[in-house]
């Protein structure tokens, strides 16, 4: 069962339909009403008037009706129409507005064609946009580059959110501030734009974030300190493993335990990186199938920058937030323990403990 008649009586496409039947009527009435035969001919143009407008109306109801049992199909996620829809109303509404004026000013509609052809160049520049924005629909419908329901983010116009409705000359964009921002349809063709589709298919959300270490607090890990991170249970198998494989190298160069120049050692931060690497991977909302890096960035003035670069397996805002911080709140909670300390700017506290 559909509900297709409940769409067209919703339209008004019968209600209005009902208007042509009188018009009819008293068309075909006035010669045997009136004797003037110029009275007859203006009403009849008036009368033939009104018929082309309710017929306009019948034509738009219909329209509007179809396109909302468009919308009630699954196609209607990827590919919208609005645009198309848009431009066959505008069609009808050239043809009627010709007619009527064909009938009034009792000109054949090819003549008036003919006048038309000589203003193409006016009315190019007066629908300007509208004919932009006709290519650009057809551009973003056919190459599926954007659809009502997608999240978009375009700086230049302010907008950063989900695509409320695309027409002929605009798309409507609720921002997370419950903002509207408006953008003409052909930016998004000729400008760049995200579209986060993309991600919320892949089943992920990045999380791309990192702290700076006071590369000062950087250091070789001496036997004490081996020990007391031998015991965590994410670094166990790590550290011996790391262990057996240094002592092993050291040895084939008859190298002294004592030896720190040219053996090798484990040091503080890169036993900080492989328990992260170890944190992140049994963490049960990050993702082990997705890209999964932890990083060393570029050291500048503000320290040595180490990098997050995994993917959270919940793509909700709040959620990923919450996951993102749960997971800095414990890096920077765990660094004491590595003997590392977080480079920041100092602050009133830390020129007062100058002071004493």
């Amino acid at each position: 069962k559909n509900d297709w008649d409940d769409v067209f009586v919703k339209q008004k496409v019968f209600n209005r339909l009902a208007h042509l039947a009188p018009a009819l009527i008293v068309f075909y009435s006035l010669q045997y009403i009136f004797d003037a035969e110029k009275l007859v001919t203006f009403l009849g143009n008036l009368t033939q008037t009104y018929m082309i407008l309710v017929v306009l109306m019948v034509i738009d109801s219909v329209i509007n009706a179809l396109h909302e049992i468009y919308m009630k199909l699954p196609i209607s996620q990827e590919r919208n129409i609005k645009g198309y829809v848009q431009v066959v109303k505008i069609i009808f509404y050239f043809i009627a507005i010709l007619l009527i004026i064909s009938i009034l000013a009792n000109k054949t509609p090819t003549a008036l064609m003919a006048g038309v052809g000589a203003m193409a160049a006016v009315l190019m520049l007066v629908f300007k946009d509208t004919i932009l924005g006709f290519v650009a629909s057809i551009q973003l419908s056919a190459n599926q580059m954007v659809n009502v329901g997608d999240w978009i983010s375009m700086p230049k116009y302010n907008a950063d959110g989900d695509v409320i409705d695309i027409s002929l000359n605009t798309v409507k964009v609720q921002n997370w501030d419950k903002t509207i921002a408006t953008i003409p349809t052909y930016a998004l063709v000729s400008e760049s734009f995200n579209n986060w589709k993309g991600m919320e298919e892949s089943g992920g959300r990045r999380i791309k974030r990192s702290i700076n270490i006071d590369m000062n607090s950087v250091c070789f890990l001496d036997d004490a300190q081996i020990e007391k991170l031998g015991k965590f249970h994410l670094l166990k198998d790590y550290i011996n493993t790391k262990q057996k494989e240094i002592t092993e190298y050291n040895k084939s160069l008859n190298l002294g335990e004592g030896t720190v120049t040219n053996g090798r050692k484990m040091t503080n931060l890169g036993t900080f990186r492989k328990y992260l690497e170890e944190y992140l991977l049994h963490h049960p909302m990050i993702s082990n199938e997705m890209t999964f890096l932890v990083r060393h960035l570029q050291p500048t003035d503000k320290g040595l920058p180490v990098e997050i670069y995994v993917f959270s397996k919940d793509q909700a805002w709040a959620n990923y937030e919450a996951i993102q911080a749960d997971i800095f709140d414990h890096t920077l909670a765990i660094l004491p323990e590595f003997d590392l300390h977080v480079f920041q700017n100092p602050t009133g506290s830390d020129f007062l403990k100058l002071a004493e």
